[in-house]
This record gives C-alpha cells, sequence and structure tokens, in this order.
C-alpha cells in the first residue's frame, strides 16, 4: 500500500489549504451569523464558489468524472486529505461543490443515468447550479433494514405514480433543491433484492410535499437541510427511471461506498478542529490555582485524541486505497469499518471536549456541539452500526480447526 500523493494533488492540496485559511476561515462568523441566526445565504458564498472555480479546484471529490465534465479527478486516497481540510468548517465543501448529499447523488447518477438524464439532471449539479436529495428512509419502517420500505412505485402508461412518506432526505429541505432521487417498491411480487426501483422527481411535481425540515439532538444541518416529504399521486413520466427497474438497491451501492468513506474523512478534519480548540483551552484556563493543562486527566484526553485521530486517519487511507484500486469484498468490509470507527472516534473526542470547556462546549460559541451531533447521527446515518457490525461479522472467515485441536493451545490445556 502505498499512501502518498502525487505531485499534483499534492499541489491542489495546498492550494485547498491556502484558500481555506486566506479566504475561508475568516468570513466563518459571519457565516455563522448570516445562516444558523439570520437564516439567509451569505452573499459571499456564491463569490467564494466561482474563486474555486477558477482556480481549477471544483468537483474534487468525483474519480470518474468524463471528458466533458468540470473537475479534478482526484482518486478516492488523493481527495481524502482535502476532505480531512474541508471537514473543519460545517459549509467547507460546500464551496468547492464536494458536499452531501450532492457528491453520491452525482455518483450515482454518472453510474446510471441515460445520456438524457445526464443533460437534464446531471451538468447542473456538476456546474452547482441546482441542488437534490436522495430520498430513501421512511418514517413508519425500521429503515435500518432497506428492504422494509413501502414507499410504492406503479407503472401506469407513460408515467411513473408515486405514493409514500419520505423522511431524512438530507437536503430536501434547501430552497435550491430542485428534484429528489426516490427509492420505492416497483416490482413487488419479484425476490427481496429485486423489489425496488429509483426514481427522479422533481421537486415542484404536484402531489409532492415538503412537510417540515427535521433537526437531529436539536442541530439542524444548514448546509443541507434534511426534509420530510410525502407523496400522493406523484406523477413522472417513465423516462425518470434511474437505472434498471428492479435494480434500485445494486444501484444505490455506487453512492454508498463513496459517501461513507466521505464522511470518514471529514470526520477527521471536525476532530482535529475540536482537539486545537481543547489544547488551546486548555492552556488558557485556570481551576483551583492550576492550569487545567496540568491535569493529568486532561493530558490523557489529548494525548488518546492524538492517538485516535491518527489510527482513524490511516484506516480511513486504507479503505479509500482500496476502494481505488479492488473491487472485491474486502473493500466494501473495511468500508463498514470506517464507518463505525470515525464516528465513535468523533464522538469520543467531542464528548471530552465539552467537558474541559465546560458549558461553553454546548453553545454556538464553538463547533463542538455540531462536530458531536454530526458523529452522533453518523452513527446511524447511512447505516447503523449495529448493521455494519453484522456485515463486518459475516465476512470474518471461520478457522478449519476447533478449539480441540487449536494449534495456538498447548497440549496440557486440556
Amino acid at each position: 500500500m502505498n499512501f502518498n500523493l502525487s505531485s499534483e494533488s499534492e499541489e491542489i492540496r495546498l492550494q485547498v489549504e491556502d484558500f481555506f485559511a486566506k479566504e475561508m476561515l475568516p468570513r466563518h462568523r459571519e457565516w455563522v451569523q448570516t445562516v444558523c441566526h439570520e437564516h439567509k445565504e451569505p452573499t459571499f458564498l456564491k463569490e467564494l464558489q466561482e474563486k474555486a472555480k477558477e482556480l481549477g479546484l471544483w468537483n474534487l471529490a468525483l474519480p470518474n468524472l468524463a471528458k466533458d465534465e468540470p473537475g479534478t479527478r482526484l482518486t478516492n486516497l488523493e481527495f481524502a486529505p482535502i476532505a480531512e481540510i474541508l471537514g473543519r468548517l460545517p459549509w467547507g465543501s460546500q464551496v468547492f461543490n464536494c458536499h452531501a448529499p450532492e457528491v453520491p447523488n452525482m455518483a450515482m447518477i454518472q453510474a446510471l443515468a441515460t445520456p438524457e438524464q445526464r443533460e437534464k439532471w446531471l451538468f447542473p449539479m456538476l456546474n452547482g447550479e441546482t441542488r437534490s436529495a436522495f430520498a430513501m428512509t421512511e418514517p413508519d419502517v425500521a429503515s435500518s433494514d432497506a428492504t422494509n420500505i413501502e414507499t410504492r412505485i406503479e407503472r401506469d402508461g407513460d408515467e411513473w405514480v408515486l405514493n409514500g412518506r419520505k423522511w431524512f432526505a438530507t437536503g430536501g429541505a434547501h430552497p435550491d433543491c430542485s428534484f429528489l432521487i426516490v427509492m420505492g417498491v416497483s416490482d413487488p411480487d419479484a425476490g427481496r433484492m429485486s423489489r425496488h426501483s429509483m426514481i427522479l422527481v422533481p421537486i415542484d411535481t404536484p402531489g409532492l410535499t415538503l412537510e417540515r425540515e427535521l433537526r437531529f439532538l436539536g442541530w439542524a444541518d444548514f448546509v443541507a437541510p434534511i426534509g420530510q416529504f410525502s407523496l400522493e399521486n406523484v406523477r413522472v413520466p417513465v423516462e425518470n427511471l434511474l437505472g434498471e427497474r428492479g435494480q434500485g438497491f445494486k444501484g444505490a451501492q455506487v453512492r454508498l461506498g463513496p459517501a461513507r468513506i466521505h464522511h470518514s474523512m471529514r470526520c477527521i478534519g471536525m476532530a482535529e478542529m475540536v482537539l486545537a480548540q481543547m489544547v488551546a483551552r486548555a492552556h488558557e484556563r485556570k481551576t483551583f490555582g492550576r492550569s487545567i493543562v496540568e491535569y493529568d486527566t486532561v493530558q490523557k484526553w489529548i494525548a488518546e485524541a492524538r492517538i485516535d485521530i491518527d489510527m482513524n486517519r490511516l484506516f480511513i487511507q486504507k479503505a479509500a486505497w482500496l476502494l481505488d484500486t479492488s473491487q472485491d469484498r474486502n473493500t466494501w468490509r473495511i468500508v463498514s469499518e470506517i464507518k463505525v470507527a470515525a464516528p465513535r472516534m468523533l464522538q469520543k473526542v467531542t464528548d471530552r471536549a465539552i467537558q474541559l470547556f465546560g458549558a461553553m462546549g454546548g453553545t454556538d460559541d464553538t463547533l463542538i456541539h455540531h462536530a458531536h451531533s454530526y458523529a452522533r447521527w453518523f452513527r446511524i446515518g447511512d447505516g447503523p452500526d449495529e448493521v455494519h457490525l453484522r456485515q463486518i461479522f459475516k465476512t470474518e472467515p471461520v478457522p478449519e480447526w476447533t478449539i480441540a485441536d487449536c494449534p495456538y493451545i498447548a497440549p496440557e490445556g486440556f
């Protein structure tokens, strides 16, 4: 395994780091005030996006771009350190058109769409002209088992008719969201994994209603607001089928691997940001006549955070490298492993940071509570820990020997 970056990708990383430090970080307080408190989009966001485009720092997270599609074509491994930089701010990825759910949605449309669908749906996304959402999870069933999904997709002449309810559609409540990718049951009599299809549904289609914007643990996703939808006799043309009929789950796998890796990469950036705040706070505050940093417990927290961050970074780099170079089942195994490990690490780091900061750690004055809520959400989103652990267990090989003849046990042990 080789995790070294090429000179070209290292140059892009340095450009992003410089852009982040000079153009983005100084504007974060204004972003918080404008977006979080005034609920408006800051005027500087479009300006920064145009600057990023001019520098060629656009669509950094899509390795399989066609010749007529704008972007850098970085591999997953090459994108990893950049995603870490962008993960330091909630809106970091948005400046470079690298935010969720757009990147996994674009990857899925790239892989499955017809030429007409690419022209209508993909190119506006690649240019940052529109937004989308993936509507799979439902409020009335346990969606951790996605085969439970009940939304119905029925053919009626030249149209598909959709009925059902969806929630936790990330990005669906954003005012610029122009369409949903809806997963539903199109072939109820088919096998368990062949019953579902995906349909492209314009947001203004009659019968599609945004019922409310959702929060998680009181945290709102201001970059990609989460929507809950109802679909009542929603009709779209038959050509809006994305991929093959009955192959919805197979098609959706295209988006899940990169999405989980990108979320994990951003966890590293958040953890680094939180750790830096912990160190600064520990050196600046005193309790009971001593600097906080002098306490063994605080030193342990900081040291363990450094170990956990560095271990997870290497783990994610390995997963990204495998995703770039291999297509066997072990790739999906390690993606599940980092999907479990990264948010647990971030939750542990942020929990200790909140304790160190005291009440301030849970306020909007820091990004600690944002990172903490994100970590807790990520342990459920894109598949809960338990589902991934089950899959990891199922791929663990069973030894050919029994304990009775185990070569690692001395005869005296029996």
